[in-house]
């Protein structure tokens, strides 16, 4: 299959010209409970799962923004596609700090090749003469059965001797995927169960979470592109919101369409000549561009750390980190604002505001999403107080 790899667009550019067909596929999506394999070929043919792929494998090496926008535009036509595959996407950048031992093996024959995760510290592994055996369980994992790696989390000693997280990664030969995928939202993510049993994985398909967010990562540095300088944990979210504030946008748009032709069934009133339903319309549009130009102005600022020689500082980390759930919290209130005010035939299967609404509330229960824990944990970092043990 030709790939477009050629830098004359934008990526998010590249979605929207295949957007009418993952459109047309989202149903499809959600009877399978999995992304369509020609969604999967559409996006690996305009470079999508290259986006983070170093050159030295005719990857992309984008910035933030130009992911994330990609994200957001193809989240307004299937957020499950936009949850699974841009995952699948982003974990090139966590490759990318491996060894380039690991490196060669999962590019050398194939810059497209997928990987997906699941970094819970599930994992349960027994060090043994060059690595780990690695026994375990794992959920939530999107993209899984498209995807020929996976990286997965555990809790090993690590130089101080302390048990701290760290994340294997291993072939689809040595995983298992188990068909537990039902849920009331996300359903095309085909987030499936991982075991992994007694399973041999070298040393260098090891890493630590703190190597990939503080640059003393095996492989840190084995790349010029600036979006390597980025530590892991920021990349590796980026998905999270651009796919919720995408699919909050779509049933803004879906409730603003409809305004001009729907009638109350037993009245006959003109619905989008009401003041309730303007002020709502009104009200989520604000919150939506809020949410948006608070999300661009963090891409913006990732871009620039990356160009820059300077690492991050807690206060950017935090402040990603805390916005991001924000934003999803935004998003969640608009949609929530404009379905309310619907009418019965928005929960009909036919109409796609129930999919879009359905989707970004699985998104919100998303951890990385949940504002009760990020306000936490930012609120304890603006205060230079110890957050409470067990959040993240």
């Amino acid at each position: 299959m030709t790939v477009t790899t050629q830098r004359t667009s934008t990526l998010a550019d590249r979605v929207r010209d295949i957007l009418p067909g993952i459109s047309a596929r989202a149903d499809e999506a959600e009877r399978i409970r999995k992304v369509p394999v020609q969604n999967v070929d559409a996006l690996r043919e305009i470079g999508f799962f290259r986006a983070f792929v170093p050159a030295k494998y005719d990857g992309l090496s984008v910035l933030p923004s130009e992911f994330g926008e990609a994200t957001r535009v193809l989240a307004t036509a299937c957020p499950s596609t936009a949850w699974a595959c841009g995952l699948m996407a982003v974990h090139a950048h966590t490759v990318a700090n491996y060894s380039p031992v690991l490196q060669e093996e999962v590019w050398g024959s194939d810059p497209d090749t997928l990987i997906c995760s699941s970094v819970a510290p599930m994992g349960r592994p027994t060090k043994v003469d060059g690595g780990i055996r690695l026994t375990g369980d794992f959920s939530w994992s999107s993209g899984s059965e498209h995807a020929h790696w996976i990286i997965v989390g555990m809790m090993m000693p690590g130089s101080s001797e302390a048990p701290e997280p760290h994340f294997a990664i291993v072939p689809r030969s040595d995983f298992e995927i188990k068909d537990t995928w039902f849920a009331m939202g996300l359903k095309g993510t085909g987030s499936q169960d991982i075991s992994i049993k007694d399973v041999f994985v070298p040393e260098y398909r090891l890493e630590t979470l703190i190597s990939l967010n503080i640059g003393t990562a095996t492989g840190f540095g084995t790349h010029d592109a600036p979006v390597y300088r980025l530590p892991w944990q920021p990349v590796f979210a980026l998905n999270f919101s651009a796919v919720n504030l995408g699919a909050s946008e779509a049933l803004r748009d879906l409730y603003h369409a409809r305004l001009s032709t729907r009638v109350r069934a037993y009245t006959g009133a003109k619905v989008g000549e009401t003041a309730p339903a303007l002020m709502r319309l009104a009200e989520s549009t604000h919150e939506l561009d809020a949410a948006r130009s608070l999300l661009e102005s963090d891409w913006r600022a990732m871009d620039s750390r990356a160009n820059s020689t300077d690492p991050t500082t807690p206060d950017e980390m935090a402040g990603w980190r805390s916005n991001q759930a924000y934003i999803t919290r935004l998003a969640v209130r608009a949609a929530d604002r404009l379905f309310d005010a619907s009418g019965g035939s928005a929960v009909r299967d036919e109409n796609p505001m129930q999919r879009y609404w359905r989707d970004l509330h699985t998104g919100a229960a998303h951890t990385y999403s949940d504002y009760d824990i990020a306000a936490q944990v930012y609120g304890a970092h603006l205060a230079a107080v110890q957050p409470q043990e067990g959040l993240f």
